[in-house]
Order: C-alpha cells, then sequence, then structure tokens
C-alpha cells in the first residue's frame, strides 16, 4: 500500500509526467490533489500496472480526486526548450490549473523549479511511494496513450498505438523507412535533453 501523504494536515498535489523518453508525440503532465482518506489496493506506479488498470483507475481518480489537471506540451516545445525543461513546465501548468490550491507539491523525481511560492519535495520513484504522485502517473500515461493511439489513425506505419512514440526497434524502423513526422521531436538527444535552465 502506498502512503496516503507526506503530511496529513497539508494540502498536497502529487505531479508526474509520462512521454519523456519518447521520440514522438508530447511531454503530458498531471497534477492531483486526493482526499485524505482516500484509499486504492491496486493503486501504483502507472509503469506496474496493465493498460485495462489504468484506464479503470484513471475513471476513479478523475471521480474521486479533490482536484486534477492534464498538460500537454507538444514536439516542437520539447525541441526550443527541452525534454527536462518542458517536463517541469508540464508539471507546473497542471498545479496552476488546480481549482484548489496546493500548500505542498510532492514531485516524482529528483528536479523541478519552484512555483508561486508553493513549497515542494522532490522524491525518487515517488510514483512507488506515495497515492498522489501514483495517481497522477496514472492520469499522465493514460491521457498521453489515448492521444497517441488517435495519432495512430493519421499515422499508421509507426504503429504509435501500440509503442505511443517510444524508441522501439520497429519505431526507430519506420523512421529509417518513411522519415519523421510533424510530431517528431527533431532535436532529441537525451545528454543535452537533460540539461536544466534557470
Amino acid at each position: 500500500m502506498l502512503k496516503p501523504w507526506l503530511h496529513k494536515t497539508t494540502i498536497e498535489a502529487g505531479c508526474d509526467e509520462a512521454g519523456r523518453g519518447c521520440l514522438a508525440g508530447p511531454v503530458c503532465a498531471a497534477a492531483v490533489i486526493l482526499p485524505k482518506k482516500f484509499r486504492n489496493e491496486i493503486l501504483n506506479d502507472s509503469k506496474q500496472l496493465t493498460e485495462k488498470q489504468r484506464n479503470q483507475l484513471r475513471i476513479i481518480i478523475e471521480n474521486e480526486a479533490l482536484a486534477w489537471a492534464v498538460t500537454m506540451l507538444d514536439n516542437t516545445i520539447i525541441d526550443e526548450i527541452n525534454i527536462l525543461n518542458a517536463s517541469i513546465h508540464a508539471m507546473q501548468e497542471s498545479v496552476g490549473k488546480l481549482s484548489i490550491k496546493p500548500e505542498l507539491l510532492l514531485i516524482d523525481g529528483n528536479r523541478f523549479k519552484p512555483y508561486e511560492n508553493i513549497p515542494y519535495e522532490c522524491i525518487i520513484k515517488g510514483d512507488e511511494k506515495f497515492m498522489s504522485i501514483a495517481a497522477a502517473s496514472i492520469l499522465a500515461k493514460t491521457h498521453r496513450d489515448e492521444y497517441m493511439t488517435h495519432l495512430h489513425a493519421t499515422f499508421p506505419n509507426y504503429n504509435w498505438a501500440q509503442n505511443k512514440g517510444y524508441p522501439t526497434r520497429e519505431h526507430k524502423d519506420a523512421i529509417y523507412r518513411y522519415g519523421i513526422t510533424d510530431y517528431h521531436r527533431i532535436s532529441f538527444n537525451l545528454g543535452e535533453q537533460l540539461r536544466i535552465e534557470f
């Protein structure tokens, strides 16, 4: 069972992103504020769940969360400011969309930038430790997967319905054979993309 909160009396928003390591498509981030009494036995890091479980949990989270928001930043923005900065900006935008202002942000990972003077804690593998971060990981993943599946109808050669834009052998072979689309990240270089700018 994941931890329901870091501080029981604080309004906490969990934040996470999906699509950071992809060759195509947007990065998607979510912020979620769960009720303090929220419990769910299968809630976990989205990567540990089946697609069916993620989709079932998405409905539960969206119905039962006190507040939630999702933000996507497309490949052109990723190319402009790099994937790490885009991931942080997407999380910040999601926090800004919440109908309740959080008093503390629980951030999955080890990097973030201050936002609206809201205190934050960066937590390595936070989506495996805290319910709110796991819930955010599920919303980010399911919303992005839905978007990439929709794009697949226009670009079936890349099989985004299956690989969701990640660098599978099939996806890389398709790029070699058909070239890139307007949705591919043309400047993607992992070493460079992990540089944070303040």
